[in-house]
Formats: C-alpha cells, structure tokens, sequence
C-alpha cells in the first residue's frame, strides 16, 4: 500500500508527519517508523509525528523517535504538528491539542511563528555538574565556556546512559551564554541516539537552567541552535517551579509525497 506522508522543519528539526484520522495507529510498528524515518532507505527525519483524532480538543499528537519508539513530549514537533493542523484545515490561529504529557495550547502568530504552551516544571535538580528537569522530556543542561568545537556526540552518548538518570536515560545540553537573556546550544537527542540541529523541550529545560544558574529574574530567553532560532518564555511560581512555559520558533511545510510499505 502507498503511505501518503508530510515533511515539516521546524528551526533545526525535520518530520515525517501523517494525517492518521481515518486509518489511525496500528499500522505504525517499530519496524516501520524506523525504516520511514531513516536517512539513506527512508523517507529520513528526527522522528515521525502521527495527527490522530482525539474527543476532547483538536487532535492528538502521537510522537515517535526516529528510533521506531514512542517518544515523549517533542516540542518543535508540537509546533509542525500546529503548522500541519492549520494546513489540513482542522484550525485557523489557534489549536488545542493532547499530547504524551497532556493538553497544549498552540497559537499562529502574525508573522508566521508559532507559539506552544509547554508543560509546567515543578522542580529541577541541581547536580554538581549541570542541572536535571523534565519539560515533557527529561533533560540534563550543562554550561561551557564554548561549544563550538565540543564533542557532543561522544560526551553527550556517555552522559544519556548514566545510571544517575533512571533506566530510560536522557538528553543532553550542552549551552553557551552569550547575553543576560541569550545562549547557544547543542543537543545530544536519545531516540534519536545522536546529535540533532535543534531541541525544543532541550531549549525549554536551558532557558529554565540558565535563569536559575545566573539568579537572574530574565523570564525570556533568546536561543541559538545549529539549525535556527527559538525563543522561550516562562514564569515562575510561588510555589516553586515554573509555569506559562511557551516555546517559540518556525514551522515550515517542506514537501509531500507517497512511500510504498
């Protein structure tokens, strides 16, 4: 049978996303995402992104690695699925949407970018060398006079194994600031199992870090990835943690096509 498929960039990430309504999810094996998603036999993105029916809000977001597991929250991937949404004519401006980690909230700005409601943090860990958060994915930040020539690959594959951090592991960040409300960034990405262009839930867990490392009361943060520009805003609670966490950046439609399966 023919697999009708979309590809989306999203600052630094790319997507295979399907519009799954009708046929739903079963026919999406291991075996099949990893084949579609891979570079040199597949179709080759980050990850595959399924748009499925959903009773309680607009669709549902079902997110694999490129892997061929199911992946916890992705943010950049949030906002394709927003981009693809308002392409397929399911919203205008606005959309509302479950994820693995519950209901978002996605808005089209005037200029095209898309803003997503990530989940609240409750609490972030302070290790001695980096920090340790979960933003619907968990995420180790570490801070480096610079990044450009760091050996991310290598660092990052050792460190997202560490048994400190459970049995699932995690990503890794590795950040550079560049301003009071700037940095860059390079993340090691597991499910992917490699260095990728850009994170969003990465970016989120950095902004946090970095506004908690510099005691700073900076609520807005400017993002340099290898693949483009994010932006993600957040505030603190009394409580403790973080909420009305938003994440920033592009979205744009590449190509679509048919893949035999």
């Amino acid at each position: 049978m023919q697999l009708e498929f979309f590809k989306y960039h999203g600052a630094g990430n790319d997507f295979v996303l399907v519009d799954a309504r009708n046929s739903g999810d079963e026919l999406f094996n291991e075996a099949l995402v990893n084949r579609l998603c891979d570079r040199h036999f597949g179709i080759g993105s980050d990850g595959l992104i399924l748009l499925l029916k959903d009773s309680s809000s607009d669709f549902r977001m079902k997110y694999f690695n490129s892997d061929g597991k199911e992946g916890s929250m992705c943010g950049n991937g949030g906002r394709c699925i927003t981009a693809f949404a308002r392409d397929l004519g399911i919203i205008a401006l606005e959309a509302s949407f479950a994820g693995i980690d519950g209901i978002h909230h996605a808005r089209i700005l005037n200029d095209g970018t898309i803003s997503l409601r990530m989940k609240d943090v409750d609490s972030v860990q302070k290790l001695e060398d980096g920090y340790f958060l979960d933003t619907g994915s968990a995420h180790f930040v570490s801070f480096h006079n610079s990044i450009d020539k760091l050996e991310v690959f290598k660092i990052g594959q050792e460190i997202r194994h560490q048994s400190r951090f459970g049995e699932d592991g995690c990503n890794v960040n590795f950040i550079e600031t560049t301003s009071e409300s700037s940095f860059k960034i390079r993340t090691f990405e597991r499910g992917v199992e490699n260095e990728t262009l850009a994170c969003g839930t990465g970016s989120v867990a950095s902004a946090i870090a970095s506004g908690i490392r510099q005691k700073s009361d900076i609520n807005s943060y400017d993002i340099e990835a290898l693949g483009g520009k994010l932006r993600v805003k957040f505030n603190p609670k009394a409580s403790g943690g973080y909420t009305d966490i938003y994440l920033e950046g592009p979205a744009e439609f590449v190509f679509k096509g048919f893949i035999e399966i």
